[in-house]
């Protein structure tokens, strides 16, 4: 082959082609209009070139659009959701130079038939990927479904639904961080011989979210293999009880198994109990939760909670939309599991977290 320029052109391309520019062009990014011959001479060159375009550049000069939605509980400020929703930001914030625009749905997680509306505004929007938190299962099936059909790419966050074959999951081994929750209650609380599980539910509906069953099914496993004489109680708290009915419910339940000095909840609700063995100063009673919310990190640095399970959410939502989009704009290939570290915090260690640091 003849002697070329250090940097190869589109043009000394299509000469050795013996084809147009512009179907060297339409080959390079993929455009219809160029027989089978055509483009065949057009790849041989460039194989024998070991030609690789400046995909960046060419993401910059293009004047596709590229739609994402991300679909998320409904979440009031400096809730768990908030820090996941401030990563995707981030992220979307980054890519505006390549035509990139994100869109967020919300639903009610105890109102499945608000998911619904989410499923219907992402078909008529017709995105070029999407981004959930299947903590609906039943209802995340009727969607990706739907997604399948219409060659929609869709990366899960949070929380994971393995058969459904996502492009990408961010989020933690829910069932490897229940286990580890159990090996340090017991470890804090030397290998007590009872203990309870709080779970926050709504309306009396006792069935959790995706990620909590998951914990908690890691924990029993923990608890089955390692402390199986350990007698484990569940309190159910709605979320719709006043504060007033919360301390009710757990004065009683304090007075009825007074032996119990340990447990855990499985959410990131653990500031509602902090806050209670506060008022109550109880200082003996030994908590472990999840999640870095202001009233959670508070309860932690007075001593009512010993320990939080924390899982960077932030990093969660800005790799979701951050990978996904390098995907779509870049044909990046993405690795399909991406777990968080299961980070343990105390009140010595809290301060020097990266997701405080960053809010």
């Amino acid at each position: 082959m003849e002697n070329l320029p250090e940097r190869i052109r589109i043009k000394d391309i299509a000469r050795l082609a013996e084809v147009s520019v512009g179907t060297v062009d339409r080959v390079l990014h993929g455009r219809l209009g160029v027989s089978e011959s055509s483009k065949k001479k057009v790849e041989e060159i460039l194989k024998k070139l070991n030609y690789h375009p400046n995909v960046y550049a060419s993401a910059l000069a293009s004047n596709k659009k590229f739609l994402i939605i991300y679909i998320l509980p409904e979440h009031n400020e400096g809730s768990y959701w908030c820090d996941i929703e401030k990563g995707m930001k981030q992220a979307s914030e980054g890519l505006t130079d390549f035509h990139l625009s994100v869109s967020p749905l919300y639903f009610d997680p105890y109102t499945p038939d608000t998911f619904d509306a989410c499923i219907q505004e992402v078909l008529a929007q017709n995105p070029d990927g999407v981004v959930i938190s299947p903590t609906l299962p039943e209802k995340t099936f009727s969607l990706i479904g739907e997604l399948n059909q219409a060659g929609i790419p869709f990366v899960f966050v949070d929380s994971n639904i393995a058969e459904l074959n996502p492009l990408a999951f961010f989020g933690q081994n829910s069932v490897q961080s229940g286990y580890f929750a159990g090996s340090m209650l017991m470890l804090l609380t030397n290998q007590e011989s009872q203990m309870v599980i709080f779970r926050h539910i709504h309306s009396g509906k006792v069935k959790l979210m995706n990620q909590q069953q998951y914990r908690e099914k890691g924990f029993r496993e923990y608890m089955s293999k390692h402390q199986p004489k350990c007698q484990i109680f569940e309190l159910d708290i709605d979320v719709k009880l006043s504060p007033q009915e919360v301390d009710a419910l757990l004065d009683r339940f304090f007075a009825e198994h007074p032996h119990i000095q340990c447990g855990l909840t499985f959410n990131s609700q653990v500031g509602i109990l902090g806050e209670y063995l506060e008022r109550r100063a109880i200082k003996d009673f030994h908590l472990v939760g999840y999640d870095l919310l202001d009233r959670n990190v508070k309860c932690l640095k007075n001593g009512s909670v010993r320990f939080l399970i924390a899982q960077q959410p932030i990093r969660q939502g800005y790799n979701s939309i951050d990978e996904l989009s390098r995907h779509l704009i870049f044909k990046k290939e993405v690795k399909q599991l991406n777990f968080m570290p299961i980070d343990l915090l105390t009140a010595d260690n809290v301060d020097y977290y990266p997701d405080i640091i960053e809010k």
